[in-house]
């Protein structure tokens, strides 16, 4: 055998040992050649009569990730081109035995008639979990780092390797769906308690136990081969069956508002799969896959959540000729609920933190926020409680400025008032030594203007983080006007460590997350003046893909926040850059009835104490006359909450505030949640192309008014027929 990605030896006890170590690569990942390897082991092993097995495990400290994705990419392309050169049908048959292609090899190593076992010493995801699935015994390590799961509907596709068809007949019809929706890591001991592994062992032992079972007579014959098997939930059509199937079907619809064709094909493969002999099975599975595979919603979430998430996790947009940051020591100013998330996920990352308050009592409520916040990962065993102690003895609390002495990076994050933060920054700065960073987690705050206190520009930069600081993938970097690479490259580098995703955003009054999440909001608040009923538009928003309406959104932000920013604006830019009927709205909300959000318990909704939130019923004030929702166009409302957003994404890009698409995408789906289907703002208008955008534009603009106005830029593209992508890509240089 000639193999590149794999070593392959045979003991003297006839089990050989497949060790997966892909040269120049930090991770295994299942490509063309991977598959062609496996294959020709497979055939290898079945055919040599001294190998009594294999066991499979990996070189790297991870086991595998599953496919590179960009291998499902160049499929579509080849598609394309074999169409033209051999017509549709031909096309289509090419295309199918592509994606069905590496289904038929684990199909051939389990059905081979040697056993398999594999020992799973770390990550194991995806298309590599479907390879542990097909072998014939299953064991993990018992350690912190090892997981497996078949993430695949986190980026618009499904398990099509055999996952859908082995994980419904390893456990019940219910637990597998669940599992296939949801695309979640499970650790070693609930893999087990799943029957996704057979044995869980130290580190140490895994291969010796893989071997031991082969020794012992492991037979290489899956359950679902044995003429004995049975359906854990019985067959589809009885009683127990249809216990399961309309339930599924309901919550399909409900969580996905039928936008995910993907979680569709899971229902569809499962569902057939289970009436059918398991390679008649696979191959329906594999017709779905192939279906999905060629879907634009999978093609849009695989470019921005897998592709251009990852090149902007690995530091894209990062000055390259600047050494590399050693981040070892961070000042944090203030210790609110946002200082104190920004501290514990700094410390979290392993590096020192000097949390500062006005006084020491201020300073220790921050600490104790990240005790709660460690203590809930301990509790849910998430982490350890020696985790919990080195995490917490690397927080100090303090009033003393002199604290900052020595740091690396201080990042301010008190009162979001430009005074207050003046006074934070000129004490920071009295301490620290010259060229060190420093920077604002200011939310609306231009940078530039917060830079003149601090008296070194070039060192000063935005890094703003979004609420719950612990929880939210994304974070803005904000460039002033004299911001430099240095600053920048800390900042990106400080953001790699503590394991979000970066965006590098030009100076701007609300940058880029916050001006089209106030969008949606903003539509919100008009529709409960237009007599839209407060469930209606939340339900609607839901459909439309966001997570959550934009009227339990603003709880969540604080009513009086939204009014604070509005009356700001109002003050810098004058009365005609707000709306009049929105700020009355919320002057009512928090003036008149002290309606602050989900803070102090009344907001939009009701937030009793033991019990789910409901809507006020008070917000009928605010409707003097209702519309009736059956003459209402839920297609137009769903289209309103999206194009508000997209066309102030289209102007953040025209206004230079965001230069590249990626980015605009990426922080669209993990910042304000933007129907992740899409592929982000800009791929939803290049999705169905600028042209067509544009007149959807004018026909919400001619019936809502001017906010849906598009800007030249869309304008252009509309035109010349050019995309977002077309157009931006790989312009990531800085603007002047």
């Amino acid at each position: 055998m000639n193999l590149t990605n794999f070593r392959f030896e045979t003991g003297s006890d006839g089990i050989a040992l497949l060790t997966w170590d892909m040269p120049e690569r930090s991770m295994n990942v299942i490509t063309p050649q991977v598959i062609d390897e496996l294959e020709q082991i497979t055939d290898h092993v079945a055919a040599e009569a001294s190998i009594k097995g294999c066991v499979i495990t990996s070189g790297k400290e991870t086991f595998s990730g599953g496919a590179d994705l960009s291998m499902l990419q160049s499929a579509s392309a080849e598609y394309q081109e074999a169409r033209r050169e051999k017509g549709e049908e031909e096309a289509a048959k090419l295309y199918f035995e592509r994606a069905r292609r590496l289904s038929l090899v684990y199909r051939k190593l389990e059905t081979c008639g040697k056993p398999f076992a594999v020992a799973i010493n770390g990550t194991c995801l995806g298309g590599a979990f479907e390879l542990a699935l097909a072998c014939h015994y299953r064991i993990i390590a018992d350690d912190d780092k090892a997981r497996v799961g078949l993430p695949e509907i986190k980026v618009g596709l499904f398990p099509g390797a055999g996952g859908t068809q082995r994980v419904a007949r390893l456990m019940q019809t219910g637990d597998a769906l669940q599992m296939l929706f949801k695309g979640e890591q499970i650790r070693p001991k609930a893999a087990k308690a799943m029957n996704l592994v057979h044995e869980v062992a130290p580190m140490g032992e895994i291969v010796a136990k893989a071997k031991a079972w082969i020794s012992a007579g492991g037979k290489g014959v899956a359950p679902w081969d044995e003429t004995s098997f049975k359906l854990p939930s019985g067959k589809v059509f009885s009683a127990q069956g249809m216990m399961v199937w309309p339930a599924a079907n309901a919550i399909y619809r409900r969580e996905t508002h039928d936008n995910y064709p993907a979680a569709k094909a899971i229902l569809h493969s499962v569902y057939e799969g289970l009436q059918l002999p398991f390679d008649l099975a696979l191959r329906v599975e594999s017709r779905w896959f192939a279906k999905i595979l060629h879907s634009p919603e999978a093609a849009a979430m695989i470019r921005t959540l897998f592709l251009s998430m990852s090149e902007l996790n690995k530091g894209a947009r990062r000055p390259a000729q600047v050494p590399a940051s050693a981040i070892r020591k961070v000042g944090v100013l203030g210790a609110g609920f946002m200082g104190a998330g920004i501290a514990y996920v700094t410390a979290s990352a392993g590096m020192d933190v000097v949390l500062i308050d006005q006084n020491q009592a201020a300073a220790d409520k921050g600490k104790e926020i990240c005790d709660k916040l460690i203590s809930g990962q301990v509790l849910k065993g998430r982490a350890k409680t020696a985790d919990k102690e080195a995490l917490l003895s690397r927080i100090k609390p303090t009033a003393d400025y002199q604290g900052l002495a020595g740091c690396d990076l201080v990042i301010e994050a008190v009162f979001e008032d430009r005074a207050v933060k003046a006074a934070a920054t000129q004490k920071a700065r009295a301490v620290l030594k010259g060229g060190t960073i420093f920077s604002s987690n200011t939310s609306t705050l231009p940078i530039t203007s917060l830079a003149q206190a601090y008296g070194e520009p070039e060192d000063f930069i935005g890094i703003h983080f979004f609420s719950p600081v612990e929880k939210m993938l994304l974070v803005e970097v904000i460039l002033g006007e004299k911001t430099g690479d240095r600053a920048l490259a800390t900042a990106l580098d400080y953001v790699r460590a503590i394991k979000k995703t970066p965006i590098v955003v030009h100076d701007s009054r609300g940058f880029y997350a916050n001006r089209c999440v106030g969008n949606y909001i903003h539509e919100g608040h008009i529709m409960l003046l237009e007599g839209i009923l407060p469930a209606m538009i939340e339900n609607v928003a839901k459909m439309a893909g966001m997570p959550v309406g934009p009227l339990a959104l603003n709880d969540e932000v604080a009513l009086d926040l939204a009014l604070k920013i509005i009356e700001a604006t109002k003050r810098d830019l004058g009365p005609a850059a707000i709306d009049p009927a929105q700020e009355n709205l919320l002057k009512t909300m928090v003036t008149d009835h002290g309606r602050f959000g989900r803070k102090n318990g009344k907001g939009f909704y009701d937030y009793p104490a033991q019990a789910t939130k409901t809507l006020w019923p008070g917000l009928d004030a605010f409707q003097p006359t209702k519309r009736d929702p059956d003459t209402i166009d839920v297609a137009e409302l769903k289209q309103r909450f999206l194009v508000t957003q997209a066309v102030e994404a289209a102007r953040v890009i025209e206004e230079g505030v965001v230069t590249d698409p990626r980015e605009a995408d990426v922080g669209s789906i993990i910042g304000f949640g933007f129907a992740p289907f899409t592929g982000g703002t800009l791929s939803y208008i290049d999705g169905m192309g600028a042209a067509n955008f544009v007149a959807l534009c004018e026909r919400l603009r001619q019936k809502y008014g001017e906010r849906f106005a598009p800007p030249k830029l869309l304008l252009e593209l509309a035109e010349t027929g050019e995309s977002f992508y077309g157009r931006f890509a790989g312009r990531t240089r800085r603007v002047a």
